[in-house]
């Protein structure tokens, strides 16, 4: 089976790399044609003109590797139309415009395969594939970006401030020279629609309630250790009864939960089924290698006709902020008063506001009077 990637980037070169070098029988069956990169100069096989691989009758199918919306999402789009299966580890373009691809694809009688954009290497889509078919999943939560994850462990084991420990991801290469995606949960907010739609059947729009973690300093990380708490940045998918809602911010465990204790940049993402309860996966959330397996997983099951189960988008469900009630930590210079308040604790200089169990929708309007006073707030669920 001949296939082509699109861009040879990180994640390109890893496919590349496995295809080509992999020792597995099944590899054998594969070859790459061609390679979409800018300069033609890059590789042999390199092409700058994307209708060598669209008009290729020869190119089965088409892994893109290119990254951001544009163009991605035109060249997805001409693929499934030319009948072409498709690959990808893009979770931007896959979130945005995945109920239009699913119907694409489906349209053409091939398939639109996105497990590496969630968990790298991990094999998380394809077990929640599973679990569907035998079972009801209630709720989806976890650590999806290692980024976050990788910041917020250097801090609580190294003492470090927030800043200091960005630039130390930056120079390793975790963090992007804008780190926007990975701090302020928009990377977790387009893997959390992705898992939502096999989890629960729907395509939801990224408006949810989502709060960054750029604001956590090494005094909140200190007043969560004295009560033996760590935090992490989550998101997370609950669903009773018809209705469904989902948050992504900062989350506490006990320091003996599993999430508590995943280091670097690794990742944890569990599914709660009615019958089988938690599942939990961990691994390596990116990286050339890792990512580049479950393409190379994705390609095999193509080639050797697996069964996958079809996306299938039907929105039956409600979005509401009002399903589960928790306890949040707002920490802010502000003392806050009010019927929501359970405790306020005063420690160097802020105030750690405990609430009642309230619903997203109060802890929205709780951060609306905090954030006209003190734009430094940062807000935590109490995980449960």
């Amino acid at each position: 089976m001949k296939i082509a990637i699109l861009g040879y980037g990180t994640v390109g070169s890893g496919v590349y790399d496995i295809i080509t070098n992999g020792k597995p029988q099944e590899l054998k069956k594969i070859e790459v044609k061609r390679v979409f990169a800018r300069s033609r100069d890059k590789m042999p096989l390199a092409t700058d003109d994307i209708n060598e691989i669209i008009n290729d009758g020869e190119i089965l199918v088409v892994v893109e590797c290119l990254g951001g919306i544009n163009p991605a999402y035109e060249f997805i789009k001409k693929s499934l139309e030319n009948k072409k299966h498709v690959v990808t580890a893009n979770k931007a373009v896959a979130a945005k415009y995945l109920d239009e691809f699913v119907e694409l694809a489906e349209k053409n009688g091939v398939k639109f395969i996105f497990e590496a954009s969630v968990g790298g290497g991990i094999p998380w889509l394809v077990n929640l594939e599973r679990t569907r078919r035998v079972d009801e999943v209630k709720r989806v939560y976890g650590i999806f970006n290692g980024t976050s994850n990788f910041i917020l462990d250097n801090m609580y084991r190294n003492n470090e401030e927030f800043e200091s420990t960005l630039k130390t991801a930056q120079d390793l290469g975790y963090a992007e020279a804008d780190p926007s995606a990975d701090v302020d949960g928009g990377d977790v907010v387009n893997k959390i629609i992705l898992s939502n739609a096999l989890a629960f059947d729907i395509h939801v729009d990224p408006d949810f309630p989502t709060y960054s973690m750029r604001n956590i300093t090494k005094n909140d990380i200190d007043y969560l250790k004295q009560y033996d708490l760590a935090v992490k940045y989550i998101g997370e998918t609950n669903v009773v009864d018809g209705k469904y809602e989902t948050s992504v911010m900062l989350s506490i465990f006990g320091k003996e939960s599993q999430e508590a204790a995943v280091p670097l940049n690794n990742n944890i993402i569990t599914l709660d089924g009615s019958f089988i309860g938690e599942l939990k996966f961990y691994g390596q959330g990116a990286g050339k290698l890792p990512t580049g397996n479950a393409i190379v997983q994705d390609i095999v099951d193509i080639s050797e006709g697996a069964s996958r189960v079809d996306v299938v988008i039907n929105n039956n469900l409600t979005y509401t902020e009002e399903l589960t009630r928790r306890n949040y930590l707002v920490r802010s210079s502000v003392k806050l008063t009010g019927n929501l308040i359970e405790s306020i604790e005063e420690y160097k200089g802020n105030f750690y506001i405990k609430t009642k169990e309230i619903s997203l929708k109060q802890l929205s309007r709780l951060v609306n009077d905090v954030k006209e006073q003190d734009s430094k707030y940062v807000v935590a669920k109490f995980h449960k």
